[in-house]
Protein backbone atom coordinates (compact mmCIF):
# COMPACT_ATOMS: atom_id res chain seq x y z
CA UNK A 1 0.00 0.00 0.00
CA UNK A 2 1.16 3.36 -0.65
CA UNK A 3 0.19 6.36 1.27
CA UNK A 4 1.27 9.82 -0.17
CA UNK A 5 2.41 12.32 2.65
CA UNK A 6 2.32 16.04 1.55
CA UNK A 7 4.68 17.60 3.81
CA UNK A 8 2.52 20.70 4.26
CA UNK A 9 -0.08 18.00 6.08
CA UNK A 10 0.54 17.04 9.21
CA UNK A 11 -0.62 12.99 9.67
CA UNK A 12 -1.07 12.07 13.00
CA UNK A 13 -2.28 8.38 12.28
CA UNK A 14 1.79 7.78 10.33
CA UNK A 15 3.55 7.34 13.38
CA UNK A 16 4.95 4.26 14.51
CA UNK A 17 7.29 3.14 17.45
CA UNK A 18 10.19 5.21 16.66
CA UNK A 19 8.45 8.50 16.53
CA UNK A 20 5.20 8.53 18.71
CA UNK A 21 4.64 12.52 18.29
CA UNK A 22 3.94 14.03 15.30
CA UNK A 23 7.13 16.16 13.90
CA UNK A 24 7.39 19.58 13.32
CA UNK A 25 9.37 19.74 10.27
CA UNK A 26 7.44 21.17 7.22
CA UNK A 27 8.17 22.12 3.71
CA UNK A 28 7.09 24.48 1.59
CA UNK A 29 5.04 24.27 -2.00
CA UNK A 30 7.37 24.54 -4.86
CA UNK A 31 7.14 28.36 -6.02
CA UNK A 32 9.31 28.38 -8.81
CA UNK A 33 10.61 24.99 -8.91
CA UNK A 34 11.43 24.59 -12.78
CA UNK A 35 13.09 20.95 -12.24
CA UNK A 36 11.97 17.66 -10.52
CA UNK A 37 13.80 14.82 -10.09
CA UNK A 38 12.59 11.98 -8.34
CA UNK A 39 14.51 8.90 -6.43
CA UNK A 40 13.48 5.87 -4.80
CA UNK A 41 14.15 5.61 -1.03
CA UNK A 42 14.36 2.35 1.13
CA UNK A 43 13.52 2.03 4.60
CA UNK A 44 11.16 4.85 5.05
CA UNK A 45 8.23 3.86 7.50
CA UNK A 46 6.56 6.69 8.88
CA UNK A 47 6.30 10.37 8.86
CA UNK A 48 9.46 10.47 10.77
CA UNK A 49 11.18 9.00 8.40
CA UNK A 50 9.25 11.37 6.03
CA UNK A 51 10.87 14.49 8.08
CA UNK A 52 13.79 12.81 8.54
CA UNK A 53 14.94 12.70 5.02
CA UNK A 54 12.57 15.66 3.40
CA UNK A 55 15.16 17.86 5.98
CA UNK A 56 18.27 16.51 4.83
CA UNK A 57 17.69 16.95 1.38
CA UNK A 58 15.89 20.52 1.76
CA UNK A 59 19.10 22.05 3.33
CA UNK A 60 20.93 21.39 -0.20
CA UNK A 61 21.64 24.74 -2.68
CA UNK A 62 18.35 25.10 -4.82
CA UNK A 63 15.86 23.06 -3.52
CA UNK A 64 12.28 24.07 -2.73
CA UNK A 65 10.53 21.47 -1.50
CA UNK A 66 9.90 17.39 -1.45
CA UNK A 67 6.93 15.47 -1.62
CA UNK A 68 7.33 11.92 -0.64
CA UNK A 69 4.67 9.01 -1.48
CA UNK A 70 5.76 6.72 1.03
CA UNK A 71 4.98 3.09 0.67
CA UNK A 72 6.03 1.32 3.95
CA UNK A 73 5.96 -2.20 2.30
CA UNK A 74 8.94 -1.10 0.23
CA UNK A 75 10.32 1.78 -1.64
CA UNK A 76 9.17 5.60 -1.13
CA UNK A 77 9.74 7.51 -4.20
CA UNK A 78 10.89 10.80 -2.79
CA UNK A 79 10.38 14.18 -5.77
CA UNK A 80 12.56 16.84 -5.67
CA UNK A 81 11.67 20.13 -6.86
CA UNK A 82 14.28 22.65 -7.68
CA UNK A 83 15.69 25.61 -9.36
CA UNK A 84 18.19 23.67 -11.19
CA UNK A 85 19.34 19.97 -11.30
CA UNK A 86 20.67 18.83 -8.06
CA UNK A 87 23.86 16.95 -7.93
CA UNK A 88 23.06 12.93 -7.88
CA UNK A 89 25.80 12.57 -5.22
CA UNK A 90 24.42 15.42 -3.11
CA UNK A 91 21.23 13.59 -2.88
CA UNK A 92 22.74 10.04 -1.94
CA UNK A 93 24.94 12.08 0.60
CA UNK A 94 21.53 13.88 2.45
CA UNK A 95 19.56 10.15 2.03
CA UNK A 96 22.50 8.75 4.02
CA UNK A 97 23.18 11.70 6.65
CA UNK A 98 18.96 10.46 7.31
CA UNK A 99 19.94 7.05 7.76
CA UNK A 100 18.56 5.70 4.64
CA UNK A 101 19.56 4.59 1.04
CA UNK A 102 18.51 5.01 -2.36
CA UNK A 103 16.97 2.21 -4.18
CA UNK A 104 19.21 0.19 -6.00
CA UNK A 105 16.13 0.25 -8.85
CA UNK A 106 14.49 3.33 -10.05
CA UNK A 107 11.80 1.18 -11.82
Amino acid sequence: MTDRIELELKDANASCACCAAPSNTETSAPVDAAVTADVLVDGMTCSHCVSSVSEELSALDGVASITVDLNTGGSSRVTIHSAAPVDPAAVRTAVEEAGYSLATSQA
